[in-house]
Formats: structure tokens, C-alpha cells, sequence
């Protein structure tokens, strides 16, 4: 779904690609057919036969590669004088750590929470053991846990976008992309349980403004 977002941006991470033949490119073509039919409850389903950890792979991937374009689109307005610290709102901060490279969490700016972020993801998105893309290749037994990880985190830069940034987003025209980006994130999230609902308090009421307006 990333072909969804126009050219404004300034700074992005390198986008993960899918090896094109492989199950996982055939499972992302799936996705983007059933996005173009507007229908995102339907388009998040697994498809028949298919196996689960590998939809979860393909999606996480094209979830990261969206957001990596989207903050894209703001990274000016985002700065260390603007953003002191990674929030979602007035009552949810963000500190920072990895577990390896950075084991106590550590205060700093959006702009330097996200770059940890993005640079972590990536670097697990790359990582062969956790995220095989070759055929026949098992997933390892806690890739779940790492991909509800990685949407946890990623979940954090759609909420800081939303509290500190939708007002460059609508002089950018880009909400209806953001609208539709998140919205697809969420009802992901929702079909497989992914994250914790406490995590998701920031966007609450979006969150639920999405579902009824799609029941």
C-alpha cells in the first residue's frame, strides 16, 4: 500500500523490499488487490491457505515501509527545538531503548526516538533468522513476539504524527493518505490482536471513530 503516498518527502529510511517470486511478494500483490477494493476488514483477512506468520511478515514489512514514507513527508517540521521529546499527546512519552544497544531507557527528541525506531526495525526486517524470505525457510518461534514489537513501536509514529503534526499533514493534503494508512494499520491490528489495547489509549477515539464509520 505504500504506492498510496506522494512525492513531499524529504528523509526517508531505506524501504524493505520483498524478492519478487518469492511467497511473501505473491502474499503482498494479494494485499494491494484487496486494498484496491476499498474494503479493509476484507482486505486484512488471511487469505485462504495461506500461512499466518508469513501474512504477518508481508504486512509488517509494507506497515514499515508506509510510516518510513509518511514521517517522510513531515521530517522538517519535526525537529529537536519542535519535538524535545517522543509524545503522543500531553500524557503519553516515549523513551527509548532496544534492549542491546541502549538497555535503560532513554529520554530524547521525536526526531531521535524515530530514527532509533526505524533504524531497529530495519535492522530486524533484514535479520534472515526472524524474517526468512526464502522458500522453506521456518520462521523462528518468537517471531510473533518481535513483529507485535515491531508494531507497538511503529504504532507510536502514527500517534505522535496525529498530536503534533496533523496540521502540517492537512497544508501537505497528505491526511486522506494518513487517514487510510493508519486505518488499514488498525484494522490489521484488530483482526489478529496484535497490540495491547493499552498502548492504543493516544488514538482512542480515531480508533473508534474508524469502526463505526465502517460498521
Amino acid at each position: 500500500m505504500s504506492f498510496l503516498f506522494s512525492s513531499h518527502s524529504s528523509k526517508t529510511f531505506k524501504l524493505k523490499n520483498i524478492p519478487e517470486g518469492s511467497h511473501q511478494y505473491e502474499l503482498l500483490k494479494h494485499a494491494e488487490a484487496t486494498l484496491g477494493s476499498e474494503n479493509l476488514r476484507q482486505a486484512v483477512m488471511l487469505p485462504e491457505g495461506k500461512d499466518l506468520n508469513e501474512w504477518i511478515a508481508v504486512n509488517t514489512v509494507d506497515f514499515f515501509n508506509q510510516i518510513n514514507m509518511l514521517y517522510g513527508t513531515i521530517t522538517e517540521f519535526c525537529t529537536e527545538a519542535s519535538c524535545p521529546v517522543m509524545s503522543a499527546g500531553p500524557r503519553y512519552e516515549y523513551h527509548w531503548a532496544d534492549g542491546t544497544n541502549i538497555k535503560k531507557p532513554i529520554k530524547c527528541s521525536a526526531t531521535k526516538y524515530i530514527d532509533y525506531l526505524m533504524t531497529w526495525v530495519q535492522e530486524q526486517l533484514d535479520d534472515e533468522t526472524l524474517f526468512p524470505s526464502k522458500i522453506g525457510v521456518p520462521f523462528p518461534k518468537n517471531f510473533m513476539s518481535v513483529a507485535k514489537t515491531i508494531l507497538k513501536h511503529l504504532f507510536r509514529v502514527y500517534g505522535h504524527i496525529y498530536h503534533q503534526h496533523f496540521d502540517s499533514v492537512m497544508q501537505l493534503q497528505e491526511e486522506a493518505h494518513l487517514n487510510t494508512s493508519f486505518k488499514h494499520f488498525i484494522f490489521f491490528d484488530q483482526e489478529f490482536n496484535l497490540i495491547d489495547r493499552c498502548e492504543l489509549a493516544p488514538l482512542q477515539e480515531l480508533i473508534e471513530k474508524f469502526g463505526s464509520k465502517d460498521r
